[in-house]
């Protein structure tokens, strides 16, 4: 078997609404109670992000999402209805534009929480062979 990443955890101070608004942008479900402590979103059939809430200080993770280019759309419409300011730089000034540096579109933003999500067409990660 491929190994696949099943899970991960996203520390939150309110679980809740930070599952709800990233499931409500994405368009996909989510749960306000999950498995354990968990308010789960399913990104997809493989993989779950499991919002837990806590006091404690945690990290900014950054996540990002490749998706096609009308599902891109999509999501970008939603974030733009939201009034989520977004950028085309994973640093820099909010600039609401979309970066096509890598032959594709791509945009970041953060959350409440200050996790940043990143949301493209074309993986820079892993340039095809």
């Amino acid at each position: 078997m491929t190994i696949q990443l099943d899970h991960t955890i996203v520390p939150a101070r309110r679980k809740v609404a930070s599952a709800r608004r990233l499931a409500e942008l994405l368009g996909v479900p989510w749960a306000e109670q999950g498995a354990g402590p968990f308010a789960p979103v399913y990104v997809n059939d493989g993989l779950t992000l499991d919002f837990i809430e806590t006091d404690e200080d945690f990290p900014v993770y950054h996540f990002c999402f490749r998706v096609d280019a009308d599902e891109f759309d999509a999501i970008l419409g939603r974030i733009q209805a939201a009034g989520i300011p977004y950028r085309s730089g994973v640093r820099g000034p909010v600039d609401l534009r979309i970066n096509t540096d890598y032959g594709g579109s791509m945009i970041y933003w953060n959350d409440p929480e200050g996790h940043q999500w990143e949301l493209l067409t074309v993986s820079y990660a892993r340039r095809p062979r």
